[in-house]
């Protein structure tokens, strides 16, 4: 079975094992980074509290991640991510704003500023990710065609900061890691070709050192869990949800 939490805990200790450095988004805007390493990003669509089992797991292995935070209550859940800082992670936005006020860039601004600030209350968050809002027409990456981030204290958006050129990104939109077909937003212009259909692959492409050695990769965390009726349910519902987005695609 992929996308359990035994399987996310046995990619960690084999990237681990491989010599691979873990660094949050963050710390990869500061620079001064290792030869090796891995960027490890969470968006917290949904479930939150799986979040909070996948921070413990690299909490007990000695990793930091980054955990990007919607303002939805499935995932704006206060003592979760207070949890989750205090593990020692880095809580990030991932803002959706333009979408939810339908392309006004004047109100999405002031809502970007107050969830911000609400989520500065547990991190000072300097770095921030968009949700891809996969049933809008509205890109939330466009709020920085006529404002910037950096005003804001924020040094790092993934979709603008990483050459993947020189990251390779792994990503598990669409509950798989090939998933280019399901997504909308999450893509990347990349020169690098390698591809997984499963976790299982990745580890093994790992044993062999056939992984570049600078990485980011997204998850998530909704998607894992060693629970057989949430990982059926969750098996079910992106099933679905990857037909409806193919059919956005087309």
């Amino acid at each position: 079975m992929d996308f359990t939490l035994k399987k996310y805990n046995k990619l960690l200790i084999t990237l681990k094992s491989a010599n691979y450095k873990f660094i949050t988004f963050e710390q990869f805007c500061e620079g001064n980074l290792p030869e090796k390493f891995v960027i490890l990003r969470h968006d917290v669509d949904l479930k939150a509290e799986n979040s909070l089992e996948t921070a413990k797991i690299e909490y007990r292995l000695n990793i930091s991640s980054s955990y990007y935070f919607r303002i939805v209550r499935q995932s704006n859940k206060e003592q979760i991510i207070k949890q989750i800082g205090e593990l020692g992670h880095e809580i990030g936005y991932h803002y959706e704003d333009l979408s939810l006020f339908h392309g006004d860039e004047n109100e999405a601004i002031k809502h970007f500023e107050e969830q911000l600030t609400h989520f500065r209350k547990f991190y000072p968050v300097r770095t921030i990710c968009m949700h891809g809002s996969p049933t809008s027409k509205i890109d939330n990456r466009d709020i920085w065609k006529k404002y910037n981030y950096r005003d804001f204290g924020i040094i790092g958006e993934p979709y603008f900061d990483v050459d993947f050129n020189e990251i390779f990104y792994l990503t598990d939109t669409g509950r798989s890691w090939n998933g280019e077909k399901y997504s909308i937003r999450d893509k990347v212009q990349s020169s690098f070709t390698q591809k997984f259909s499963t976790t299982e692959h990745i580890i093994k492409a790992i044993q062999i050192n056939n992984l570049p050695k600078k990485i980011m990769i997204t998850t998530h965390p909704q998607r894992w869990t060693d629970n057989i009726i949430e990982w059926t349910a969750e098996l079910i519902l992106q099933t679905l949800k990857n037909t409806v987005k193919r059919l956005i695609i087309k």
